[in-house]
């Protein structure tokens, strides 16, 4: 049986550059030094600035409610395919959302700082129900020291962000912002990298 293959980023490592043609290669190198770049300036945004860049995703949030708020108004009101209840119902999803993208433009900072709370408290029940789940799975653990201390750890994090939703979501997006300034240095790396011999000696 023949061993899944790696798929999107990963799967750059396991390519042979020596079976691949030369524009191949390029692709590669490109798609990746994309991505990279993309990857390194979001994540340089994100850890020096992160009040500013959540904003940022606060605004574009705000903007996709406005535009899935005139495609629920457009289908409630020119749908004709469809009953009056969906309709209607359309309709108060769309005006609901084109609201709620009003409140978010008109105060973008509490916008943003409510979006973070409600975030970390998602995460926080997550990692809470994560590591009970841990700790009922315990028999079936193989490695029942390492299931202990994952279990309690998840519900410790989990109940540390309940209790200060505000100053975990800064700490889970400065983690993210430098994870993604670490993965755009890899992949831009990788691009100068990748298939260099190969094309040298072709």
């Amino acid at each position: 049986m023949s061993s899944p293959q790696p798929t999107g980023l990963f799967a750059s490592f396991s390519i042979d550059a020596a079976e691949l043609s030369k524009s191949s290669i390029n692709t590669i190198r490109t798609t990746l030094g994309i991505s990279g770049a993309v990857a390194l300036i979001v994540g340089i945004l994100i850890t020096f600035w992160p009040e500013r860049s959540a904003s940022v995703l606060t605004a574009i949030l705000a903007i996709y409610l406005v535009i899935a708020g005139i495609a629920y108004l457009g289908m409630g009101i020119f749908s004709r395919g469809i009953s009056g209840g969906a309709r209607a119902l359309d309709i108060i999803v769309g005006i609901l959302f084109i609201i709620g993208a009003i409140i978010a433009f008109m105060n973008l900072a509490q916008t943003t700082a409510v979006l973070a709370v409600f975030i970390a408290v998602l995460i926080g029940v997550l990692w809470i129900v994560e590591g009970v789940v841990a700790l009922a799975h315990l028999g079936d653990a193989p490695s029942k020291g390492w299931a202990i201390f994952f279990g309690l750890l998840s519900i410790v994090a989990g109940i540390v962000l309940l209790f200060s939703p505000l100053w975990g979501a800064v700490v889970l997006f400065t983690i993210a912002g430098i994870a993604l300034i670490v993965l755009g240095i890899v992949q831009i790396v990788r691009a100068f990298t990748f298939g260099r011999g190969v094309t040298a000696a072709a």
